[in-house]
């Protein structure tokens, strides 16, 4: 059964990892496009072959539940078959970006305790020379020298074990890694499936880092349903004009954007009338806020009905997307700050003041997360990990939990909510947290600043 096949059956989904619903689905569909790089192409067959071979290796190499691989791979389809492969051998990946500063990295090595890395020869300078961990080259399987099985290996992961850690950034200089599991993931798909919909016609992009957890939604949304999946070339992701002539070449029709990325496809996009051809049926936001007014041009083109345009808001602590709300080019006329919705199924949302008291409609509080969605915590910080996720005051379940986002929000007269920052000095940019404490804290470091300060700003 894959995952499109049934979805009544909820309680069968739930209880499989997550590379255990894509091998059902490669059963289904073998000879399906399952994903592309410029002019490579793997089907699910061939995907799920090579995957294979990773893992059987990898599991040689010791890796098993709860063990965490370092993963730095360029933009290529060897990025899908390193995370499928480290899944199918019960690990969980942990994104290494080869872009980042060394001394990023090695400090993230040394706090996951990175025992197998796996990377490609051309890659190889970028990693840490202090990294003491075993280096597996994915460009040499296959077909090189380690010749692995193309059957899919029997591992003893469950729901519960990891499924990757992310590491977002920290207000004290130092960043945090935050552990999501394989049941994390399918529940996030099983609660949005009514609301989308995805099938095997989809055509997906992998436009987001792998570093940014919007790249989970991209990458199992076109691959647990049979869908196809493309992975945008770095240059292409960042020259809209290129990206558009991509969509439009690939007949995409689930596209996922942060906000201020879709606004220049917006001016790219009107200013060489590319409206033929485009094959849109979803425009999914996410990862920064949502300014409506940005989309009065979209609207006026191609007004609210195909593609539908859904606004999602969420964190990596609760599994990329929390909320939900469709838009409507009224919303331009009533809308002053990003309205993210009303909470997913399987989720909570609470509003509270700094007494944890429930707040009503219009006044401002800390937006609060419970239920399925919630990561088990911070990688390596018990202490932050019980500040941020609480215990749940409004739940009799034993253990239940509530993550403190450092989010302001408020309930609107509609019972959707509306969001309005953030209660700290936290930003994003093109969807990445980022901490200014934690730049100040770089800053500080030198001995000639005696004060540093971080701001935020946009270029006018």
């Amino acid at each position: 059964m894959g995952f499109n096949s049934d979805h009544q059956q909820t309680v069968g989904l739930i209880n499989k990892c997550i590379h255990t619903l894509f091998e059902e689905q490669a059963e289904l569909t073998p000879g399906a496009v399952a994903v592309v790089f410029e002019d490579q192409q793997l089907t699910y067959q061939e995907l799920n072959a090579r995957a294979n071979q990773l893992a059987h290796h990898l599991i040689k190499c010791g890796v098993g539940p709860e063990v965490l691989v370092g993963l730095s791979v360029d933009r290529s389809l060897d990025l899908i078959v390193g995370i499928l492969g480290i899944l199918k051998a019960g690990g969980a990946y942990l994104p290494l970006e080869h872009e980042y500063p060394k001394e990023r990295l090695a400090c993230m090595i040394d706090d996951a305790s990175i025992t197998v890395l796996v990377t490609k020869q051309k890659l190889l300078s970028f990693i840490p020379e202090t990294a003491t961990a075993k280096i597996v080259l994915i460009d040499l399987i296959p077909p090189g020298k380690y010749g692995e099985c193309e059957e899919n290996p029997v591992s003893c992961v469950t729901p519960d074990n990891l499924a990757y850690v992310i590491y977002t950034s920290g207000t004290s200089g130092k960043p945090k890694g935050v552990l999501v599991s394989h049941y994390n993931v399918v529940r996030l798909f099983i609660s949005t499936d009514s609301l989308f919909a995805f099938n095997p016609c989809d055509v997906w992009t992998l436009f987001h880092s792998y570093s940014f957890d919007f790249s989970v939604w991209e990458m199992w949304g076109a691959l647990l349903y049979g869908g196809r999946l493309i992975v945008v070339p770095y240059l292409i992701s960042r020259s809209p004009k290129f990206f558009f002539q991509l969509l439009q070449k690939e007949q995409v029709t689930v596209l996922n954007q942060t906000p201020s990325a879709f606004r220049q496809l917006v001016q790219e996009n009107l200013l060489l009338e590319y409206k033929k051809n485009l094959t849109f049926r979803l425009v999914i936001f996410g990862g920064d806020t949502l300014e409506v007014e940005s989309l009065r041009p979209w609207f006026h083109v191609y007004g609210d009905s195909v593609p539908t345009l859904v606004n999602m808001y969420g964190l990596t602590e609760a599994t990329v997307h929390a909320t939900y709300y469709r838009l409507s080019s009224g919303d331009i006329d009533i809308s002053v700050n990003s309205v993210i919705g009303t909470p997913l199924a399987d989720l909570q949302v609470f509003i509270l003041d700094s007494s944890r008291q429930r707040l009503q409609a219009d006044l401002p509080g800390e937006l609060h997360i419970g239920g399925a969605g919630l990561a088990r915590g911070y990688l390596n910080r018990p202490e932050l990990t019980a500040e941020k996720f609480i215990s749940d005051p409004f739940s009799d379940i034993p253990g239940a939990r509530l993550y403190k986002t450092g989010d302001l929000a408020r309930y609107r007269s509609d019972g959707t909510i509306e969001f309005l920052g953030r209660i700290d000095h936290q930003v994003k940019i093109r969807g990445f947290r980022i901490e200014l404490g934690e730049i100040e804290a770089v800053l500080m470091q030198y001995s000639a600043v005696r004060e540093g300060v971080a701001v935020a700003r946009e270029d006018m």
